[in-house]
């Protein structure tokens, strides 16, 4: 193993040809966590684009309601009787001031770690900014460059704060906290809400009570939404800065401790663990490309604690930043990637432990839920995926005892959906196939809702829920006689599905219908969601169904980050998911590229070919992507037209875990030269 396998993640770094391009410098945007759903993000110019973009959003009302409450720290560097900004507004009015983007010289990551690099007037200042593992806390810190007989520098810095729930729109009458300051101190109070605590490293504070008002928002007018919002001033800092020392400050909701080496170095080990853990628990990571470790150091803003009565130690999975919370759905897909490919047996099994909870008549949580609600279970596919996630962990980690003590739920999902459970979920008995959807309710992964209109409400026998359910009762039966219970019913149904599954092949045998038994009959259309009857780990097709499959799917729907939710020449295809609330929705399974479906391509051309290094050079594309959007992570969505632009979440778990995932198995048959 490396000494520090930091050193070879793939770089992501940009010149004054990106930082000085204001344009080019918002579209890439940097997003940390703390791992108990807290986080913040921006832009490499330093400037505000989302209502989400924020220096804290923390989890202040259990388990996940987020707000924001730290917004900016907008510096300006002064020497002598010169003021130089290290910060960029957007403002309603149109106009960009100041615009301190022009003085970047460089921005990177240092592992999770946003960098920039100010050089003017021969000065040269780093900034940085990290958040504190397992803590509401988040670090600013700028370390002045040169000689120590330079003339005297300080920085002067604007703390913009806010109470606002981190969807919504802030509404100044309804924050007036409580704001107070103590030498290099200061708090920010709403009482029986939150206490913002801001220790800096030197220097003083001074209290500030005023509204800077009108930051335009340019990505949320694009979204449709409202594109303005306002944040309180509470204060500013004035702090000495000394050649080669960090100065600056920590802002908390718990005791801010301002050691900015000593809590750099723990973000630093912190990262340097999640590298250091794949590489332990598979040597194939300790030859692995940059970009493929740049994807195991992203699987780390994903995971958080999601603590439970009875079950302190709980854990869940962020869909996607900034907006997603936790999802079943996407959970489950997520989890081999980001858990067990990286060698976190004991978080997958938390993880799929804490979801037990939350079975109720066999069918899995779409939207977790908060404190005081109640769960959605508007998901046909969610509990199957967990079938699966859970056959994936027992094999990867020889976990029998935590298979036993689960296997009643796990039974007890495939008992319900026998004689059915939800939204006309059930097992048809004349073919073996599972029956879902109601008019109205949107069930499947493609799951987009305007108003009334589901757009793709796909009533009947879905392709990819019945080779689900194929694979899981062929993983039931294996499980089953794993830990000697009886598994011959789980055989004898994976039996009737795969002869029943026949039904899908189209007339003339290339490729398959996306649902039948619909109210309008089968549907033809070309979807990728049959490449799952050739990934998953059990197929319900022979070799000649499975080359169909992946020959249909191929030209029409592969792209370089993902697969076409609908193939162009359709009638409802849309190539560009962009527009109003309503018009992204009506794309957003209409021909949007998801790049979630890029492994489980990349694993179908696997078993379709048996070479696993051809299949792998389907994912090396996203590889590039890593510098563009969320810097480091693979977004939600692209445009089915070329370019293909990223849309929708920057960084999304199943987006990540689906590549890593697919990487991490093909490697493993390469070095073992087997099927995976």
């Amino acid at each position: 193993m490396p000494a520090n396998p930091l050193a070879r993640l793939a770089p992501i770094r940009f010149g004054r040809a990106v930082c000085g391009d204001l344009d080019a410098a918002e579209r890439r945007e940097w997003w940390i966590a703390n791992g108990l759903g807290g986080y913040a993000g921006g832009t490499i110019a330093l400037s505000l684009t989302r209502r989400y973009h924020a220096l804290l959003v923390a989890p202040v009302d259990p388990p996940l309601g987020r707000v924001l409450v730290f917004a900016k720290a907008d510096a300006r560097l002064i020497t002598g009787d010169r003021s130089q900004p290290l910060f960029t507004n957007r403002w309603a009015s149109g106009d960009v001031q100041p615009e301190g983007h022009l003085a970047l010289e460089s921005f990177h990551l240092d592992g999770t770690i946003p960098t920039w690099r100010f050089a003017f007037d021969g000065r040269v200042v780093e900034q940085r900014i990290w958040m504190e593992p397992g803590a509401d806390t988040v670090y600013v810190a700028w370390r002045l460059e040169g000689e120590a007989d330079m003339p005297a520098a300080h920085l002067s810095v604007a703390l913009l704060a806010n109470g606002r729930d981190h969807h919504g729109d802030t509404w100044p009458p309804g924050f007036t906290p409580q704001i107070a300051a103590d030498g290099p101190t200061l708090t920010v109070t709403i009482a029986n809400r939150f206490t913002l605590r801001i220790a800096a490293t030197g220097g003083a504070i001074v209290a500030r009570d005023d509204w800077y008002r009108d930051f335009d928002l340019p990505v949320e007018r694009a979204r449709g939404l409202a594109a303005r919002d306002a944040h309180l001033h509470v204060g500013d800092l004035g702090v000495p800065l000394t050649p080669g020392v960090w100065s600056g400050f920590a802002a908390s909701l718990v005791r801010p401790n301002a050691d900015l080496d000593a809590a750099l170095e723990r973000r630093r080990t912190h990262d340097r663990d999640v590298l250091e853990r794949a590489i332990a628990a598979d040597p194939v990571f300790a030859e692995a490309p940059g970009w493929v470790l740049r994807l195991v150091l992203a699987t780390d803003l994903f995971l958080i604690a999601r603590p439970l009565p009875g079950l302190s130690e709980g854990q869940s999975v962020i869909a996607g930043y900034p907006w997603f919370g936790d999802w079943g759905r996407d959970t489950m897909i997520a989890l081999p990637g980001l858990c067990l490919a990286t060698g976190r047996f004991d978080t997958a099994r938390l993880i799929l432990e804490t979801f037990a909870r939350f079975v109720d008549r066999g069918m899995l949580p779409n939207v977790f839920p908060g404190a005081g609600d109640s769960p959605d279970y508007n998901t046909a596919d969610a509990s199957l995926w967990y079938i699966e996630a859970w056959r994936a962990y027992v094999e990867a980690s020889g976990d029998e005892a935590a298979l036993r003590r689960v296997f009643p739920v796990l039974a007890e999902i495939v008992d319900w959906h026998v004689r059915g459970t939800r939204y006309g979920i059930a097992v048809d008995p004349a073919d073996g196939l599972l029956h879902a959807g109601e008019k109205g309710v949107q069930l499947t992964w493609m799951d987009a809702r305007v108003g009334d209109w589901v757009v793709t409400p796909r009533i009947g026998k879905p392709v990819e829920i019945n080779a689900l359910w194929y694979n899981a009762m062929a993983a039931m039966a294996a499980m089953a006689a794993r830990i000697d219970v009886r598994a011959e019913r789980y055989g004898a149904a994976a039996v009737k599905a795969r002869q029943g599954f026949s039904r899908f092949v189209l007339p003339d045998g290339d490729g398959l219908y996306d649902v039948i038994d619909g109210p309008d009959g089968p549907d033809p259309s070309l979807r990728p969601n049959q490449i799952f009857a050739v990934s998953l780990p059990e197929s319900p097709l022979d070799p000649a169904v499975q080359h169909a499959v992946l020959r249909c799917c191929g030209g029409p729907l592969a792209t370089s980050y993902g697969l076409r939710s609908l193939a162009p020449g359709e009638a409802a295809y849309c190539g560009r998911c962009r527009g109003t609330v309503s018009a992204r929705d009506g794309a957003y399974h209409q021909g949007t590229v998801w790049a979630w479906l890029l492994g489980p391509w990349a694993l179908a051309h696997y078993r379709v070919y048996g070479d696993a290094a051809t299949a792998q050079r389907f994912l090396e594309p996203i590889g590039d992507h890593l510098a563009d959007a969320g810097l480091g992570q693979i977004s939600e969505i692209f445009d089915g037209d070329p370019p293909h632009t990223p849309r929708g979440c920057p960084a999304q778990a199943w987006s990540v875990a689906g590549v890593l995932e697919a990487w991490w198995r093909l490697e493993r048959a390469k070095s073992a030269g087997k099927v995976v």
